[in-house]
């Protein structure tokens, strides 16, 4: 690539075009980001892709982050290096890789605009790329749902900037606060802290905030821990609101016994330099002064998702491009996947076909169906509604046809669906036709779209790659070769986990319920070293975790 000449002095160098004829005549495969479905893409790939197609990744960021051990990395625990994985080890051998931005989508040229990020030191320097299928992972961005001060006043916790950040803002407070001049209401000021949202990330973040408070800090300002704070502010009447409630309530209790104060049940108003307004749901207002604030709830829709939606038919939802259940964006002609928080299934409600699919399963015609009726119905019909099928399950255990495997096994199938809608079912029943439409309705508001998690962008990474591996992806409807046993993306929930501070965790494992405590904590460890992306990082987190026990957390303000 060479800069085109231009007497222009005050815009940046533009690039020529990356002429796709001037490389290979293979699919070129563009990949945008370097997240969770990126990189779990490019994982799973063989390393003989190359030999199909031209895999070109572009990103910002030149590093892979494995960000649950972000709370870890803010307090010292972690070191930034351990937990980041350069993305050329990757892409080693697979493909290309270009540290730029993607500004523009022209999904009708199948063209991108990029330019190396502004805030690397160099001008920006921009050029153009044609894809023949492009794969979005940008995910989403901070949401302040338009509170005043968010931005300018309260610290995010999305990137390993944000963690460095907090992890030296803490650092300045306990500094500042140790100062012999400093009054006492700035000192209490300075060594307030406030994370908003208690979810998974917050409920962490004060944990781990807790854990280098009290094993490292209480050593060095002995003088200064009676005056520490750490408060959680959450919408809802409890923390980890979308796991098991029984572990919500363990969470509770453990950070009561911390000292950890949950401010529930509140919504936050403002932000100013130094205070955050919350209202409760009695309307009564709070002012929380804080010598740092952590901003650990909401995400918004990506600015090139939004600008790609313009251009595409039939995308009109608020936080995420729309796909199939194979992840093709609808209105692309699949030429363009999303996975991760970039796209969202559109998942067709099944109560639309109620007509089509009552006459279909009434065998009999008396305008009813028996209870093996609609269990053979919700079966085949599940391979176009797979929110069918927990519910095909739950009728075939109740007709015998999984409980000659024994009892354990049916309970373990019907035990999400037998306090749905179909529980009040027996041999006797017949189902009218409204019936059958109320049936339907009730299972589809059960809809819902899958959770912006690391867990969901991995699964829908490695899903893609080896939906590529497997076939022929060019693009073009006309070229594109998809075998026919090729299945739609499902999600398989293994679970989820947080830490909650004292070297105790929480699991909420399907099938299996709440674990909780040390030995979850010595789980969860387990499962965060082995998780990591590379040999290497593996290695350095666990040795990460015995420096930590040895001889405690850095927290210089470096």
């Amino acid at each position: 690539m060479t800069p085109d000449r231009t007497p222009q002095t005050s815009v940046p160098p533009v690039y020529t075009t990356v002429d796709k004829s001037a490389k290979t005549s293979k699919p070129r495969v563009v990949i945008l980001g370097s997240g969770w479905g990126a990189m779990s893409f490019i994982k799973q790939l063989p390393s003989n892709v190359s030999e199909m197609y031209e895999v070109i990744l572009v990103s910002p960021r030149n590093y892979f982050l494995y960000t649950p051990l972000l709370p870890a990395v803010a307090t010292g625990t972690m070191e930034e290096r351990s937990i980041v994985e350069p993305v050329r080890n990757l892409m080693l051998g697979k493909g290309d890789y270009y540290e730029a931005l993607c500004k523009d989508i022209d999904p009708i040229k199948k063209e991108l605009v990029c330019c190396f990020p502004a805030d690397a030191g160099f001008d920006e320097a921009c050029f153009k790329m044609s894809y023949d299928v492009l794969i979005m992972a940008v995910g989403c961005v901070n949401n302040t749902f338009g509170i005043k001060g968010v931005d300018t006043y309260c610290n995010y916790f999305k990137s390993i900037e944000d963690a460095n950040r907090l992890r030296c803002r803490v650092s300045e407070c306990f500094e500042r606060a140790a100062l012999p001049a400093t009054p006492e209401e700035e000192r209490k000021k300075l060594l307030s802290f406030v994370v908003v949202g208690g979810g998974p990330t917050g409920v962490e973040v004060a944990a781990e905030m807790y854990d280098m408070i009290h094993d490292d800090l209480s050593k060095l300002y002995p003088n200064l821990i009676k005056d520490v704070k750490i408060r959680i502010v959450e919408l809802m009447d409890h923390v980890l609101s979308t796991y098991d409630r029984a572990i919500s309530i363990y969470t509770g209790e453990q950070f009561k016994r911390a000292g950890i104060e949950l401010v529930l049940n509140s919504r936050v108003a403002s932000v100013a330099d130094g205070v955050v307004t919350v209202v409760n749901k009695a309307n009564q207002a709070e002012d929380i002064k804080f010598g740092a604030c952590v901003w650990a709830t909401g995400i918004a829709m990506n600015p090139l998702i939004k600008g790609l939606q313009a251009r595409l038919p039939g995308q009109n939802h608020f936080r995420s491009i729309l796909t199939d259940d194979y992840l093709r964006v609808k209105g692309s002609d699949g030429s363009i996947f999303a996975v991760g928080d970039a796209g969202t299934i559109d998942q067709p409600k099944a109560v639309e076909y109620a007509e089509a699919l009552f006459e279909e399963a009434d065998t009999n015609k008396d305008d009813q169906l028996s209870l093996e009726e609609l269990r053979i119905l919700l079966d085949k019909a599940s391979k176009q509604f797979s929110h069918l099928e927990e519910h095909a399950r739950f009728l075939d255990m109740k007709t015998g046809g999984i409980s000659r495997f024994g009892s354990l096994v049916a309970a373990t199938l019907s035990g999400s669906a037998n306090s749905g809608p179909l529980a009040s079912l027996d041999d006797r029943t017949q189902v009218t036709r409204d019936k059958f439409k109320e049936l339907l309705s009730k299972i589809d508001s059960g809809l819902r779209a899958l959770p912006a998690t690391a867990q969901v962008a991995k699964q829908q990474g490695e899903y893609l790659a080896d939906l590529f591996a497997a076939n022929k992806i060019t693009g073009d409807p006309q070229t594109t070769q998809v075998k026919a046993e090729a299945e739609a993306f499902k999600y398989s929930h293994k679970g989820s986990a947080a830490y909650v501070g004292r070297d105790n965790a929480v699991f909420d494992v399907p099938k299996l319920g709440p674990l909780t405590g040390y030995a979850a904590g010595l789980i969860w460890k387990s499962f965060e070293t082995y998780s990591q992306i590379s040999f290497r990082n593996k290695c350095l987190v666990a040795t990460d975790w015995l420096r930590t026990k040895l001889f405690g957390r850095d927290i210089s303000r470096v």
